[in-house]
C-alpha cells in the first residue's frame, strides 16, 4: 500500500504547472473586444498560475476602468494595512453616465416612490471574505474582464437591464498573506500531496484580516474598517442579490444556496427562500452542463444575520453563499481526483456569470420582492403589539456612542429621549436614554438585533444562535408597550465631536472617573508619560473647582505632590484633550466624605507589559479579538510571543501574561515552573476558556471545571439511531448564546460597571465550578441564566450557579480566570472591561484561594 501511494504521488508530481488560457474559463462562443486588457496582459501570467495578490488586483482593476466605458471604480475604504477597497459599478455605458440618478431611483422605490419600468436589478458581487479562499478573488479578475470586453446580444441584455456591484477582494490583508504563502511554496513541478507545506499554512492563517478576525461574521457587528466601508456602499445601494464566494474542504465538491430549510432565521420571508431556489436552478443548470458535482440544502444556515449570505436576507435582497472545495494551493489530491486551482477558478466563473442569468431572468420578481419587503416591514411595525425599544446608560457615554453608530450604519435611527420615562417599572431618564421606533424601515433588522429568542423550529446553528447588541454593550433595555407619555427629539442620534477638557493649574490633585469606555486608554497613555496615578479603593467627595462632587471607587487621582515629571501638568493637559471625559480639579486632600487622598485605600498603579501567547496550539481568532482590544481601546501594544519561544523569554519583562482560548499541551514542565515561579513573584496570569484550563490543569489556577465529556454525559444516548447523531451534537454543544451573571460590584475588578447582573457570551461548554473560599467568585451564572440564543435545557442546568469570573493570590502574584471570552468579536463592551481592570487593578485586591 506505501508502495502504491508513493507511486500515485510521483506521477503527480509529473504534471508541471500549465498556464490555462481564457477559453478555460469562458465558453468558445463568447468574443471578447481586443482592446479591453486581459488579465494576463497585466499579471504577466495566466490568472489561476499564480495566486494573484491585492496590489496586482488594484492594477488591473484600475486599469481596465480606464479603458473601459462600461466600468467606474472607486476605493470605499482602506483596510488596517491600508490597502484599498474597491468598487467596480458596471452597466451599459449610457446607464453608467447616469448611475448616481439610477442609484437614488432605485433607493426612491423602497421608501414608496413611483420607479421607471426599465429600473435595472442590481447585483452585488463579492469575492474571498476569507482570504485563503482564493479562488474568489482570483475569478474576480476574469469576471470584471468579461463585464468589460465580452460582445454580443446577452452581455449587452446584462448591461442594459443590471447595475453590477463588483467587489474583488472583500479581505486584501489576508489574500495577500496567503498569496505570499501559497506562492512561496509553489515549484515549476507542481506537489499535489496534502502534507507538502504549500497546503499548510502557519499561524495565523490568511482566512482572517490583519487582526485575526473572521471579517464574515462582521457584517452586523461593524467593528472592521472594510466592514463599515462595505455597509456604507451597501445601504447606499440597497442590491437585490449578494453572493458570497468561499470555498470549503478539499474532498467537497461545490455547495450554492439554499441551504438546510429549516435554519433559516424565522424574521426572513419565505419569499426570500423562494427566491433563492429559483436562482439556483440557474446554477444546476451550469454545472449539469459542465457534468460538474454540487449540491444544495444539506449543509450551512441563514440564521446568523453577520455573515455576507444572510445580511442581504434582513435587508431586503436575496444573499448567496457558494462554496468551491479548496486546492489551498495550486493543486491537491483529493477523493474526486486532482483538484487544480484553474478549476476552483472557473467554477466561481461559472456561477458568477449562471447569477448574471438569474438576475436577467427574476429581475421583475427580485424588484417587486425588494419593495414588497419594505412596504411589508412598516405594516408589520404598525401592527406589532411592542412599538419599539428604549435603551439607557447613565455613566458611558462613549460605549452608548459606539452601540448607536453601529444602528446608524445599518440605517436604524435611535432618538434621544426630551423628558423621563416609566416603561415596565423602569425609569429612563431623559439624558441617557434613547428610543429605536419600530416605525422605520429597518423594523425587521430592529427586531433580530434586540432579539432574546431562545428555541428555534430547528435547534442546531452553524454559527451563533444569540447575539443581542444591547448585552453586548451591557446597557439597559425594553420593549416599549405604550407611548404614552413618551417623549422624544425629532432629530435622530449622531456623532458627537470630542468636547475638550479645561483643567486649572497649581491644585492639589485631578481626578476622573472610570465609567467611560475609554477611561483605561486614557490612564494607559498618562502612566507611559510617567504620570504617577492612584486608584481609589473606595467611594469619596471631594472639594473641586466646581463645588463638592463625590467620586465612585475606581475613580482615578492624579496628586501633584508626589509628580516626578517637571512639565507633567502640560502633559495631562495634551492628553486629556483628546478624550471626552472629565478631569476635575481637586482642591484639598481633606475630602468632606470617605477616604483621604493620602488614604491606602488608594492604590499605586503602574503601566501593563503584556505578554500575549500565540501561535501553533492557540486559536487565533481569540488571540486576534484579545490583541484587537488591548491596541485599539486601551492603547497597549502587547508583545505576542509563539508558545514555542515562550522557553527562551525573560517572564520578568512582563507584568501580565494572557492566555486566551487555545491548546496549551505543548508548554514544557520547565516553562511551566517559570510561570508559578514569575506569577508568586508578583506577576498577573490572565486565562479564559482553554487559556483557564490551562491555569486549572497546572495548579495555578485553584478551581475545578467541568470537562465536556461530564457536559455531554448529561444527555442520555439509549435508543438513538443514526440519524440522530447530528440532532444530539446540536444539542450537546452551545454554538454561541447570552447568558447572566451576577457580579461583585465591590470588587476592584469590575469597577467601572454599575449593575449587579452582566450578560456574557458563552460558544463552549467549559464551566469552572465555584470556589469556596469567599471573595474570589467575582462572577456566577444565575439560578435561571439563558438570556438570548438557543441552549438546551440540561446545559442551561448544569452552568446555573457555575463560575464566571475568578481572581485569587498566588503568591505575590494574581491568577485571573474567565469561563468566557471577554472581548468576542471585538463587540462585547460590556464584558472587556473586565479585561482592562485585570491590567491596572490586578494588585488593588487581595483573596486567598486556598
Amino acid at each position: 500500500m506505501r508502495f502504491l501511494f508513493w507511486l500515485v504521488v510521483s506521477v503527480c508530481l509529473t504534471n508541471v504547472s500549465e498556464a490555462k488560457p481564457l477559453d478555460f474559463y469562458f465558453d468558445p462562443d463568447v468574443k471578447f473586444d481586443s482592446t479591453i486588457p486581459t488579465p494576463e496582459s497585466v499579471l504577466g501570467y495566466q490568472v489561476g498560475q499564480w495566486h494573484v495578490r491585492p496590489d496586482q488586483i488594484t492594477r488591473y482593476m484600475t486599469l481596465l476602468a480606464e479603458k473601459s466605458d462600461r466600468i467606474n471604480i472607486q476605493t470605499i475604504g482602506y483596510s488596517h494595512e491600508q490597502r484599498p477597497l474597491l468598487m467596480l459599478t458596471i452597466s451599459a455605458p449610457n446607464k453608467l453616465g447616469s448611475i448616481n440618478a439610477i442609484q437614488q431611483q432605485h433607493v426612491a422605490r423602497l421608501e414608496g416612490k413611483s420607479a421607471e419600468l426599465s429600473a435595472p436589478v442590481v447585483v452585488w458581487m463579492g469575492y474571498s471574505v476569507h482570504g485563503n479562499e482564493s479562488s474568489g478573488s482570483n475569478a474576480a479578475l476574469l469576471v470584471a474582464y468579461y463585464l468589460a470586453a465580452a460582445q454580443g446580444e446577452k452581455i449587452e441584455k446584462l448591461l442594459n437591464n443590471a447595475v453590477i456591484l463588483l467587489d474583488p477582494s472583500l479581505n486584501p490583508d489576508g489574500l495577500a498573506r496567503f498569496a505570499q504563502w501559497a506562492n512561496m511554496h509553489k515549484g515549476t513541478v507542481l506537489n499535489p500531496d496534502p502534507n507538502h507545506k504549500e497546503h499548510d499554512e502557519n499561524w495565523p492563517s490568511g482566512r482572517s484580516n490583519h487582526y485575526w478576525t473572521d471579517l464574515n461574521r462582521d457584517w452586523l457587528l461593524l467593528q472592521h474598517p472594510e466592514s463599515r466601508a462595505r455597509i456604507a456602499q451597501f445601504h447606499q445601494w440597497k442590491p437585490n442579490i449578494v453572493t458570497d464566494f468561499h470555498e470549503m474542504g478539499s474532498h467537497g465538491t461545490f455547495f450554492f444556496q439554499p441551504g438546510i430549510p429549516s435554519r433559516k432565521h424565522p424574521l426572513t420571508p419565505e419569499e426570500n427562500v423562494t427566491l433563492t431556489q429559483d436562482i439556483a436552478q440557474f446554477h444546476a443548470n451550469a454545472f449539469d452542463a459542465k457534468k460538474s458535482l454540487y449540491f444544495t440544502e444539506e449543509s450551512f444556515d441563514d440564521f446568523y444575520y453577520g455573515k455576507g449570505s444572510t445580511y442581504p436576507d434582513i435587508n431586503g435582497s436575496i444573499g448567496i453563499l457558494f462554496e468551491q472545495a479548496s486546492s489551498r494551493g495550486h493543486q491537491q489530491t483529493t477523493i474526486n481526483g486532482l483538484l487544480e486551482f484553474p478549476q476552483t477558478i472557473k467554477n466561481q466563473v461559472i456561477t458568477s456569470l449562471s447569477t448574471f442569468d438569474a438576475a436577467i431572468a427574476n429581475k421583475d420578481k427580485l424588484l417587486a420582492y425588494q419593495e414588497k419587503f419594505y412596504r411589508s416591514a412598516l405594516t408589520e411595525a404598525e401592527n406589532d403589539k411592542f412599538n419599539g425599544y428604549i435603551v439607557h446608560e447613565a455613566q458611558d457615554k462613549t460605549r452608548m456612542a459606539q452601540f448607536l453608530a453601529i444602528l446608524k450604519q445599518h440605517q436604524i435611527l435611535a432618538y434621544p429621549l426630551t423628558k423621563e420615562f416609566k416603561n415596565e417599572g423602569a425609569i429612563f431618564g431623559a439624558e441617557n436614554s434613547y428610543y429605536i421606533p419600530y416605525a422605520q424601515a429597518q423594523y425587521r433588522l430592529i427586531k433580530a438585533i434586540f432579539s432574546e429568542q431562545k428555541s428555534f423550529a430547528d435547534n442546531t446553528f452553524y454559527d451563533v444562535s444569540g447575539w443581542t447588541l444591547a448585552h453586548a454593550f451591557n446597557l439597559e433595555f425594553s420593549q416599549v408597550n405604550t407611548k404614552r407619555g413618551l417623549k422624544f427629539d425629532s432629530t435622530p442620534w449622531h456623532e458627537q465631536s470630542i468636547q475638550p477638557v479645561s483643567l486649572t493649574a497649581n491644585k492639589y490633585a485631578y481626578a476622573f472617573e472610570w465609567h467611560d469606555y475609554l477611561a483605561p486608554k486614557l490612564l494607559n497613555q498618562l502612566l507611559n508619560k510617567g504620570i504617577e496615578a492612584r486608584v481609589a479603593l473606595a467611594d469619596f467627595a471631594a472639594v473641586t473647582s466646581d463645588g463638592n462632587r463625590l467620586f465612585t471607587k475606581g475613580s482615578i487621582v492624579i496628586p501633584a505632590g508626589i509628580q516626578q515629571n517637571a512639565n507633567w501638568f502640560t502633559q495631562l493637559e495634551q492628553i486629556s484633550a483628546g478624550y471626552s471625559i472629565a478631569i476635575y480639579s481637586i482642591e484639598s486632600g481633606l475630602t468632606p466624605q470617605g477616604i483621604d487622598l493620602g488614604s491606602r485605600q488608594l492604590a499605586k498603579l503602574s503601566p501593563a507589559r503584556v505578554l500575549l501567547l500565540g501561535g501553533s496550539g492557540t486559536n487565533s481568532t481569540e488571540v486576534g479579538e484579545v490583541w484587537y482590544y488591548l491596541d485599539r481601546h486601551v492603547g497597549i501594544a502587547p508583545t505576542i510571543v509563539d508558545l514555542d519561544k515562550l522557553a527562551g523569554l525573560d517572564l520578568s519583562a512582563y507584568s501580565h501574561v494572557i492566555l486566551a482560548d487555545g491548546q496549551y499541551k505543548q508548554i514544557s514542565d520547565a516553562v511551566k515552573v517559570a510561570l508559578r515561579r514569575w506569577v508568586k513573584e508578583g506577576g498577573v496570569i490572565w486565562g479564559h476558556k482553554g487559556g483557564a484550563k490551562f491555569l486549572a490543569d497546572n495548579q495555578l489556577l485553584n478551581a475545578r471545571y467541568i470537562s465536556s465529556k461530564e457536559m455531554a454525559d448529561n444527555f442520555s444516548t439509549e435508543g438513538l439511531l443514526y440519524q440522530d447523531k447530528e440532532t444530539l451534537a446540536g444539542q450537546q454543544r452551545i454554538a454561541g448564546a447570552i447568558f447572566n451573571t451576577q457580579i461583585d460590584l465591590s470588587h476592584p475588578l469590575s469597577f467601572s460597571l454599575t449593575r449587579p447582573l452582566l450578560a456574557m457570551f458563552k460558544n463552549s461548554t467549559f464551566l469552572l465550578e465555584p470556589i469556596k473560599a469567599p471573595f474570589v467568585n467575582i462572577a456566577q451564572y444565575q439560578s435561571n441564566p439563558l438570556l438570548a440564543g438557543f441552549t438546551d435545557e440540561r446545559n442551561v442546568t448544569q452552568i446555573a450557579g457555575g463560575l464566571a469570573f475568578v481572581a485569587h493570590n498566588y503568591g505575590q502574584g494574581r491568577v485571573i480566570a474567565m469561563t468566557d471570552n471577554p472581548v468576542f468579536r471585538g463587540y462585547w463592551y460590556g464584558t472587556s472591561r473586565l479585561l482592562s481592570n485585570a491590567l491596572f487593578f490586578s494588585h488593588a485586591f487581595s483573596a486567598k484561594a486556598d
